[in-house]
């Protein structure tokens, strides 16, 4: 019994050992990795090249990609525990940019209800099939095509003003013990759920996200299972085939958008994560006062603590 304990302990602990030098190797790896597609920019830029689109394709939801990003976010946090004010610009450009994007994102509703207000006018008052914009080359689309997509409009306020939403306190929280405790317990809290909970969710939909887009871009259909040289090999036969399906008769055919916006959305949740972990960091280590420095709110001064008791 004793020595099926011990066995069972060594080989606990080898892979245990494994794991870690996997890990060592693979972000040790991504020097290598980074300093090679920046130097051969052709073997993955040039897209007349079918195999560049390939390896496009398999280096974007691929172990090597993640493992750049993953180290460069284990560089930057290095620095920053050394240079805060260095961290904090990284926390403020991260946030401005979701910001930036969320509010020009944001127009995308207006311009959603001012085009349904459109299509209600047009097909029920001029009993018109059709809207026609522009001058002499027009856009001439199917009223149903324009409809649907409508839909577009909303995956854009969804997938861009999600991180802006966050940056805002705008989510629904259910405060059961967050609402509880200190302001470093809190902080404590929100670096634990930005590394287990936001980071590998926007990791899982962007592994996800990336196949699907391309399968639904190229021919023959890449598969996340596949490895680099039997997609290069894939290249050979490889051409445009951009998803132009509607669900309707003239209705609108390019969902591709979404499967984009999903990527975009993923890819913003993430790097929303690096910014809401080092600035969960730095508030723990400079204490309360530093609470909320530097965020910039659509609602600050008067009203805001009625705002935060919302969510």
């Amino acid at each position: 019994m004793e020595n099926e304990t011990g066995a069972g302990a060594g080989e606990a602990l080898g892979a245990l050992g494994r794991g870690l030098f996997w890990l060592a190797e693979n972000i040790v790896l991504s020097f290598y990795n980074l300093a090679h597609a920046l130097a051969n920019p052709g073997l993955w830029l040039d897209w007349s090249d079918p195999q560049a689109i390939m390896r496009v394709v398999y280096y974007g939801g691929s172990v090597e990609f993640f493992f750049v990003v993953f180290t460069t976010f284990l560089l930057l946090t290095g620095i920053g525990l050394w240079r805060n004010t260095f961290l904090w610009g990284c926390v403020r450009a991260l946030e401005g940019f979701a910001n930036t994007v969320g509010r020009f994102a944001a127009w995308a509703g207006l311009i959603m209800v001012l085009q349904q207000i459109v299509i209600v006018f047009v097909q029920r008052i001029f009993a018109r099939p059709d809207i026609v914009i522009g001058f002499g080359i027009p856009i001439q689309f199917d009223i149903s095509w324009w409809s649907e997509e409508l839909k577009l409009y909303n995956a854009m306020v969804i997938a861009l003003c999600c991180s802006y939403t966050f940056v805002q306190g705008g989510h629904v929280r259910v405060d059961l013990i967050y609402a509880q405790v200190s302001h470093r317990t809190r902080r404590v809290i929100d670096m634990v759920g930005s590394l287990l909970f936001m980071m590998p969710m926007a990791v899982i939909i962007w592994l996800y996200g990336w196949f699907f887009l391309w399968r639904h871009l190229i021919v023959p259909k890449p598969s996340a299972s596949e490895s680099l040289d039997r997609l290069l090999m894939k290249a050979r036969a490889l051409r445009w085939n951009v998803e132009t399906i509607s669900f309707s008769p003239n209705g609108f055919n390019a969902y591709f958008l979404f499967k984009v916006l999903l990527l975009i959305f993923a890819g913003m949740v993430f790097l929303h994560a690096m910014a809401f972990f080092w600035r969960s960091w730095l508030e723990w280590k400079e204490g309360p006062e530093s609470a909320d420095k530097y965020l910039d709110r659509d609602m600050p001064g008067e009203g805001q603590e009625a705002f935060e008791g919302t969510h």
